[in-house]
């Protein structure tokens, strides 16, 4: 069994280990949640032209999939540690209901056609090319329970990474 909490595995453990906000809209109309599922890699392309990607899954009760669904681009970004408390916030409270960004101490900021957060050490702005929402009878029966009449099944979103930013320290 691979170790992936070793640096050259990281990538593995980044969304449900760090966490991450996905946000979609602009800075007048968007919406952002916390999310532990995703992954990086690259798809639809021959050797050396595969194009990266993010994809993130996303459950349709939340109010952030109205706003994936409905725009063509969105970020993924990722925080430190002091920053948990925030997701925490964003992760636990709807748009419907309250201005959660306002609660946090988050700054949003645009970030090409979409929005990410002054305060994130990565953030990739994604272009989406595939949109599906799974199906239970296309999972395998060990992973079915976790779909029943109170949790529908998620939607995977495919994103082209098409800008990133890096911050180097803490802000």
């Amino acid at each position: 069994m691979i170790d992936l909490e070793k640096e050259s595995y990281y990538i593995f453990r980044m969304f449900n280990k760090d966490w991450a906000l996905v946000s979609a809209g602009d800075l007048d109309d968007f919406d952002t949640c916390t999310i532990g599922w995703g992954s990086l890699g690259d798809i639809w392309g021959g050797i050396n032209k595969g194009r990266p990607i993010v994809t993130v899954y996303i459950n349709p009760t939340r109010y952030t999939n109205d706003y994936l669904m409905n725009n063509e681009y969105f970020t993924v970004s990722f925080y430190d540690e002091k920053y948990r408390d925030d997701l925490l916030l964003l992760g636990t409270k709807s748009k419907r209901d309250i201005d959660k960004v306002a609660l946090s101490c988050l700054t949003p900021e645009q970030f090409g056609r979409s929005v990410t957060f002054r305060q994130a050490k990565y953030t990739f702005l994604c272009k989406k090319i595939y949109t599906h929402q799974f199906m239970k009878e296309n999972m395998h029966e060990d992973y079915q329970h976790i779909y029943n009449d109170r949790f529908p099944p998620h939607f995977e979103y495919i994103g082209e990474i098409i800008d990133v930013i890096k911050k180097e320290g803490e802000e």
